[in-house]
């Protein structure tokens, strides 16, 4: 008989489509498991972004994953409810960002504070000698830095 933990160490090999060193779980994306008492297997999921164009793709993998476990049923629901929060990311996660080449964004608490982007050690050297050239990467989620000691330009997972 499967239980809870079953499904999140499953969903701990669904990776994060656009940063393939980051599980969905260790993103912080899912927010709740639970099993039925008709075996059905239920997920929420919050993306970084309402917008985030991954999201489809996303929800698409947790129902593939799933399915796969046996069960009588799956439902994965994007829920909007409570805001992502980079804070949401395990120190799993945060380590796998800086294997990608991603800075990754500091704990905060209370009211972000924009200058989080300027404080940023490089993932390639650990410099702070870092500088911000934009706050908007490639993705609404990444934000452009350069390391003025190891001359290395780098992407940043902003902290929201």
């Amino acid at each position: 008989m499967l239980i809870v933990d079953d499904i999140w160490t499953a969903l701990k090999e669904v990776m994060d489509p656009e940063i393939p060193t980051v599980s969905l779980v260790d993103l912080g994306v899912i927010t709740h498991v639970e099993i039925t008492d008709g075996n059905v297997a239920r997920v929420k999921m919050t993306p970084t972004f309402a917008g985030c164009p991954a999201m489809d793709y996303m929800k698409n993998q947790v129902q593939e994953k799933l399915e796969e476990m046996g069960f009588d049923g799956v439902e994965v629901e994007m829920n909007f409810d409570e805001a992502w929060s980079s804070n949401r990311l395990t120190e799993e996660g945060r380590r796998d960002l800086a294997k990608h080449g991603l800075a990754p964004p500091p704990r905060f608490e209370g009211a972000l504070q924009l200058d989080l982007l300027n404080d940023v050690p490089c993932p390639n050297c650990g410099s702070r000698n870092t500088e911000l050239k934009s706050p908007f990467g490639p993705t609404l989620c990444r934000s452009l830095h350069y390391c003025k000691d190891c001359g290395e330009a780098f992407e940043q997972f902003k902290p929201l």
